[in-house]
């Protein structure tokens, strides 16, 4: 079992509260969408699901050496992204866990205070 530590701050954006639509990151509101590293919080104009870019985001995040894996928060409830999306991943080797938007959003800070180097994806909340 991994002890998280308290006392320590881990570099990197964690997310801090929920908007109506979105996350709050900090004092910084991202009402559509938000990608994120462990090096940066980025407002992301998240497409129609059928219209995910796995290059797209890879891009804006520019991360390297590439992530452990995508967390993929899906919106308000939990929801695959399209066989296509996934079927990207498995091409660039990169796994996808899935859950709703506000999990991934709480997720996103264990992982990151585990010091995972993983890279978020959540669709807006409304």
């Amino acid at each position: 079992m991994v002890e998280l530590r308290r006392d320590v701050e881990f570099a990197g954006p964690v997310v801090t509260g929920f908007t109506p639509n979105g996350f709050k990151v900090g004092d910084r509101r991202f009402d559509n969408g938000l990608l994120l590293s462990p090096e940066q919080a980025l407002p992301w104009a998240a497409p129609a699901r059928d219209e995910l870019n796995l290059k797209e985001i890879m891009a804006a995040l520019n991360l390297s050496p590439n992530p452990e894996f995508l967390l993929f928060g899906s919106g308000t409830k939990m929801e695959q992204p399209p066989a296509a999306f996934r079927r990207a991943a498995d091409a660039a080797k990169l796994g996808i866990e899935v859950m709703d938007s506000r999990a991934a959003a709480r997720a996103w800070g264990v992982l990151r205070a585990e010091e995972r180097w993983i890279i978020g994806a959540f669709m807006p909340l409304g």
